[in-house]
């Protein structure tokens, strides 16, 4: 990426004070939750004893750093699942992220590179993928295989990609016109060289910022299908597992320290990751610059 294109979205996120509030609490909350969890051990957390019994939806212990957020229906420290259950949920996110926005670059860059019968094809499937219902096969595959974080992850990525194609494929027909590409063309630049080397520098802005919501929906949806039990298998940390004790009436209204926290955690970060996200998409759009 160009260094002057690094300075006109930092330069942009700087000048909104809501992308900066929101990309220093996103900062803050990863690191402490990172840290956080080499001080958990995670077996024992899990562990189920007659001891824990007692503990049995025992409500925060104020000023304790031992339970401040209280034990769950199982005796289990809240504190240390929310630390744990966050670290998954953001592992989860990146991954997600990461591979369908990787994979549907790829093909969106392939497709509106090459256009012709690569570009007919790849919209078929893109077409394919849009009418099939996809949230109900995936609902399937995963009651049906019970799926860790990894696959989880590989699984959901799998049925997130086709946004990112479509955007990045009208962006790459866009580019495929200019000058510079047909200069490289005739100078028998390898096709390889032209779309990475030329093509993609000149889409990183579109990238990043569709990067950057693909990441709060993804926080969003990990969260929701587990709430839901369609996610992570029961009792994996998560900040799903632990928002599905609202679902129940009384844990609603009266143990709020079991899923209240992890809510909020999901609502502050998708917060954070959309307010610089806009921050980026304005960046990524010279008409919309505020500088």
């Amino acid at each position: 990426m160009h260094h002057s294109l690094w300075k006109t979205m930092w330069k942009e996120i700087r000048h909104d004070w809501i992308a900066v509030a929101g990309l220093i609490v996103f900062v803050l909350i990863i690191a402490a939750t990172y840290i956080g969890s080499l001080f958990i051990d995670e077996v024992a957390m899990t562990m189920m004893s007659d001891d824990l019994a007692t503990f049995r939806f025992h409500p925060p212990i104020w000023g304790s750093p031992f339970a401040p957020m209280g034990f769950d229906s199982m005796g289990r420290n809240v504190f240390h699942y929310f630390i744990i259950g966050s670290r998954t949920s953001f592992n989860i996110a990146f991954m997600v992220t990461g591979l369908s926005v990787s994979f549907g670059m790829l093909v969106g860059l392939v497709a509106g590179y090459f256009g012709g019968l690569v570009d007919w094809v790849v919209m078929r499937v893109l077409d394919f993928f849009s009418m099939v219902p996809t949230i109900m096969i995936f609902v399937v595959i995963v009651i049906a295989m019970q799926p860790g974080p990894v696959g989880f992850s590989i699984m959901l990525a799998a049925f997130q990609w086709v946004g990112t194609a479509r955007l990045i494929r009208a962006m790459t027909l866009r580019q495929g016109v200019m000058e510079y590409v047909h200069a490289s063309k005739t100078l028998g630049s390898p096709n390889f060289i032209i779309i990475f080397r030329e093509v993609m520098p000149n889409l990183v802005s579109i990238i990043t910022a569709n990067l950057t919501l693909a990441l709060a929906n993804n926080v969003g949806i990990e969260t929701g299908l587990t709430m839901l039990g369609i996610g992570l298998p029961h009792g994996y940390p998560s900040l799903g597992f632990l928002i599905n004790f609202g679902t129940f009436p009384y844990n609603m209204l009266n143990r709020l320290w079991l899923w209240l926290p992890a809510a909020i955690m999901v609502i502050i970060m998708m917060l954070c990751i959309n307010f610089v996200g806009q921050a980026l998409n304005r960046a990524a759009d010279a008409k919309k610059r505020r500088v």
